[in-house]
């Protein structure tokens, strides 16, 4: 699951990432639009879409385009992808509603798209879902947003606290969601005192200089820090360190189980929920190949029944033909139980 370094060399804004075998007819061409990436959830979600059983194979030629964090950005590669006639695209957008004018733009073209990880805003172009049968795979992040902020506000839900929110890019879908999921369980605490929710876009470094403005305005008045994915909530940490307070002081939250996530759970300091970015990125292409091959089977380990591991979803997410409009990967607590076998897959 590790991304590979050599992956990131780039070409006019795009990693090709082609199968080495040879096959008789012309692999499918998949482009994989993802909306950036320096963070080491995205690079996982690529690590695991180039390392597809389909890939190897020769079934099929991904190129990663690498969006740069700006819609802009993502559009003009669909452009690209359209101009270049890609077979389908597989597309992770950085912003909701930027994100439906691009897909309106390839199935305009007659190109598949399948959405994964975050959202567009489906209700922007009813019409086009409806008729083009946009598919979708990620993790619901309304829940992991409950679940987050449940785990902070734990000890002190009914007595009273006072905690922050560190948001993601504003504007896109696992911010507006995960929001809400905070925010519905601090509905359901009333005692709980919201100082303050402000953006860090999921960076660490963004995350660690927000953390100190807030230690300086509000001292000693922080009881715990809901971070909506991992590299806010380490960012936190750091802050914290660096000012000389005992993390374990602070119940801390993030998203993704990313590796320095993994290890931070192991040593007490966060709570962290696995976003499992391997099985939302091959079961995007899985769904993309279904759209384009007549009976295409799954070829991703993540759709095997019984569930011997918590990569294998089975009947948590069943494969339905393929069909499904929607299709939700089950979120994992990280605890002692798997964590070592977490961080041992990251080697």
């Amino acid at each position: 699951m590790q991304f590979k370094s050599a992956m990131m060399a780039t070409m006019a804004s795009a990693i090709a990432l082609t199968a080495g075998a040879a096959v008789a007819q012309e692999p499918v061409r998949v482009g994989a639009a993802v909306y950036g990436l320096r963070a080491e959830f995205m690079q996982l979600w690529t690590d695991g879409i180039v390392n597809h059983p389909a890939v190897a194979a020769g079934l099929v030629e991904v190129t990663v385009f690498d969006g740069n964090y700006d819609a802009l950005v993502q559009q003009n590669q669909f452009e690209t992808m359209i101009t270049e006639d890609y077979d389908a695209i597989v597309f992770v957008p950085i912003d909701i509603e930027a994100g439906a004018t691009a897909v309106q733009m390839a199935f305009d073209a007659g190109i598949p798209v399948i959405g994964s990880n975050t959202r567009i805003n489906t209700d922007s172009i009813p019409d086009v879902i409806e008729s083009a049968g946009y598919q979708y795979i990620g993790s619901n992040d309304v829940l992991a947003g409950r679940m987050e902020a449940e785990s902070v506000v734990a000890d002190f839900c009914d007595d009273g606290g006072r905690v922050v929110i560190i948001e993601g890019p504003i504007g896109q879908s696992a911010q507006i969601e995960r929001r809400q999921g905070n925010l519905e369980v601090l509905a359901e605490c009333p005692n709980v005192e919201l100082l303050e929710m402000q953006t860090a876009n999921w960076s660490r470094a963004e995350a660690l200089t927000l953390m100190e403005n807030w230690l300086t305005s509000y001292q000693g008045d922080i009881d715990g820090i809901i971070g909506q994915n991992d590299e806010m909530a380490l960012g936190a940490i750091e802050a914290l360190r660096q000012a000389g307070y005992d993390v374990a002081d602070y119940p801390i939250a993030g998203i993704d189980g990313i590796t320095d996530a993994l290890q931070a759970v192991k040593n007490g300091d966060m709570v962290s929920i696995l976003q499992d970015a391997q099985a939302q990125a091959q079961g995007a292409l899985d769904l993309a190949l279904a759209q384009v091959i007549d009976d295409y089977e799954p070829m991703s380990e993540i759709w095997v029944a019984p569930e011997t591991s918590w990569y294998h979803y089975g009947e948590r997410m069943p494969w339905n033909g393929g069909q499904d409009a929607v299709y939700n990967v089950p979120w994992t607590p990280v605890t002692a139980d798997i964590v070592d076998e977490l961080l041992a897959a990251r080697q």
